[in-house]
């Protein structure tokens, strides 16, 4: 009986927490479906014409001033990219820290680790300065690959913020596949490419479905950083930045920003929930092994 009533008070208190994760949710997709001023005067009813909702997103689409089509084709090329590089790099580098077993491989893991808790803020505008000194420097500013305002900074920037927790993930994992299979596969004449392709990337599938996913929810989300490199009038621009367009200094149209974050959370919701199994049981692997 104590039992039971200890399972029911936590499973209680499971469904408030998820309800109260979930309200700001709810209140983001019925407020989508109001005019701005019935979302100013009541922002917690229902909306009075759901139709509304089919208008705000084609009010949104057609905006010339926030260009939505461009800007949601260049959050899916950075994200793809970045999350893709990410993946290779990360993978490759906690393969060779765990392998290789001399104290530059410890230290060089350990720097990863301590790289995790730098504050971003801390680094953000030297970063953006660094950028511009290299682009003169190069002589990258007139060239499809400047830093600044172009799809090469904001990839190289995820790909370097990004790397430590990525690495820190794929090491806890690796430690605990068998070394006997890479010594079976040097045996049978496998080079080192070839082991990690053939072999050793494919038992990954978990942790790398794990970063695959906490790494692009983050980059399709994140304000911040497109904001400084690429700038808010820049003709390339993700969706985070696009939504930010409909904020005046004077108007802010708020059936079509939350018309906007809705659609922009679609996509990463819809993804999570699909491959949400993996980054459970990728984590615990990574964190528990060896």
């Amino acid at each position: 009986m104590v039992q039971q009533r200890k399972s029911f008070i936590l499973e209680l208190l499971a469904i408030l927490w998820f309800l109260l994760y979930m309200l700001p949710f709810a209140l983001v997709l019925i407020n989508s479906s109001k005019p701005s001023l019935l979302i100013i005067m009541d922002p917690i009813s229902l909306p009075e014409n759901p139709s509304q909702l089919i208008e705000n997103i084609q009010t949104v689409l057609t905006s010339p001033n926030v260009r939505y089509p461009s800007s949601f084709f260049s959050s899916v090329v950075i994200t793809v990219l970045s999350v893709g590089f990410l993946l290779l790099i990360s993978s490759m580098a906690a393969w060779v820290l765990v392998r290789t077993k001399t104290k530059l491989s410890g230290i060089l893991f350990m720097m990863f680790v301590a790289a995790m808790v730098i504050p971003f803020q801390s680094v953000m505008f030297p970063l953006v300065s660094w950028f511009h000194t290299i682009e003169v420097a190069t002589g990258l500013v007139h060239t499809p690959f400047r830093l600044l305002q172009n799809y090469t900074g904001i990839i190289l920037a995820y790909l370097g913020f990004g790397a430590p927790m990525s690495i820190f993930l794929f090491h806890g994992f690796i430690k605990g596949i068998p070394l006997e299979l890479e010594e079976a596969a040097t045996i049978d004449g496998c080079s080192k490419p070839v082991t990690f392709f053939r072999i050793i990337f494919p038992i990954l599938k978990p942790i790398t479905i794990t970063v695959m996913i906490l790494n692009g929810i983050w980059i399709w989300n994140d304000f911040l950083l497109p904001l400084l490199i690429l700038g808010a009038g820049n003709p390339v621009q993700t969706l985070p930045l696009a939504v930010a367009r409909f904020v005046g200094s004077f108007v802010k149209k708020w059936d079509l920003i939350l018309t906007a974050t809705m659609m922009t959370m679609l996509p990463a919701i819809i993804i999570f929930l699909f491959l949400q199994k993996y980054i459970i049981k990728g984590m615990v692997d990574g964190s528990v092994k060896g």
